[in-house]
């Protein structure tokens, strides 16, 4: 019978804007999940950590994502760091950094040729096979411990950069990076065009690891480009995230992974926030309730990550029906 297990990140708000956040929603499905499960609080982890604990053979040390993405983007083997275009701004006595979603392949291109110029016989040649996911290639892998994008993203980023034995040599090389990308005539182009220039690269990713085989899923449904390269790299069917779940009648587990929450929050948009959430319940959250309830899926595990820890919640067809177990509003769950 099929079985279903949802990651939410982001569901949970800070209590201050919790109960603002969550004003006029209806979430009758949702609510009845968050009350009728079995709970265990688990250690905070962010979504990549999470998805390597799903998809990686255990051991493994950090985030290493940068082999799974750069063998997903078509490159060879090697050491590969995650080297994203962002940009960082002081703002408040903080340098805060944002993901540049708006970087088209020419202007990838031409930063990188400069890259590798510059970097050129020290062990080091940069990629960008995608526009929005660059890399590095390394002699061998650093001894460095980084931080996920997603998580430096709309962040301070002191006390986030690179850390470790060679932590003090890759703050260096990070300096020297955003010093070149800084000069490089290509963003005086784009802030005259009203963009966001590329003054600085994201390192993230590094390590070594093994994908599992076989994996516990039948098939991945996402809006996470991770989950959809551990899918690929698993041999596992992938589906882009849609506007309702799909209620097949399938074998196996099937996880599902949705960042739209995240998403909204990373740019500090409340109104979004409601928007998809809302969403969600009609088009996730209510169906899967009622499939659960029918007995139409055996199993549904509901994973919410967040900084403080990441509440796991258990659910069964005859949980489903304990109807003494009232719900509360979904304010009531906001973080400390």
């Amino acid at each position: 019978m099929r079985s279903v297990h949802l990651i939410l990140p982001d569901l949970f708000l800070p209590a201050n804007i919790a109960a603002e956040a969550a004003q006029g929603l209806a979430l009758p499905a949702l609510e009845r999940m968050l009350a009728r499960g079995v709970h265990e609080m688990q250690e905070a982890k962010s979504l990549e950590t999470l998805l390597c604990d799903l998809f990686l053979v255990p051991g493994y040390v950090g985030t290493p994502v940068a082999g799974v993405s750069a063998a997903f983007d078509g490159l060879g083997d090697g050491c590969w760091l995650r080297a994203d275009p962002a940009n960082m701004q002081l703002s408040r006595n903080q340098l805060v950094m944002h993901p540049l979603a708006d970087v088209t392949a020419d202007e990838a291109a031409q930063l990188c040729a400069a890259l590798n110029e510059h970097f050129a016989g020290q062990g080091m040649a940069f990629a960008v096979p995608h526009p929005q996911r660059w890399y590095l290639r390394l002699d061998a892998q650093p001894d460095i411990r980084t931080v996920p994008l997603s998580q430096a993203g709309g962040s301070d980023i002191r006390g986030l950069l690179p850390e470790g034995g060679e932590g003090a040599r890759w703050q260096q090389l990070f300096n020297e990076m955003q010093m070149l990308l800084f000069g490089h005539p290509l963003n005086a182009l784009r802030e005259e065009r009203g963009e966001l220039p590329v003054n600085c690269l994201w390192l993230w990713g590094n390590g070594q690891a093994d994908v599992r085989s076989p994996c516990r899923y039948a098939d991945v449904v996402s809006d996470e480009e991770l989950a959809g390269m551990f899918a690929s790299a698993s041999g596992l069917p992938f589906s882009e995230w849609g506007g309702a779940w799909n209620a097949d009648t399938e074998e196996g587990e099937q996880l599902l992974v949705w960042t739209g929450l995240r998403s909204a929050m990373q740019r500090k948009d409340l109104d979004d926030w409601r928007a998809a959430l809302q969403e969600f319940e009609t088009g996730y959250a209510q169906p899967l309730w009622q499939a659960l309830r029918r007995g139409d899926i055996a199993r549904l595990q509901l994973d919410i990550p967040s900084e403080h820890g990441m509440l796991r919640i258990s659910l069964t067809r005859t949980a489903a029906w304990s109807f003494w177990r009232r719900p509360q509003r979904l304010a009531a769950h906001s973080l400390v």
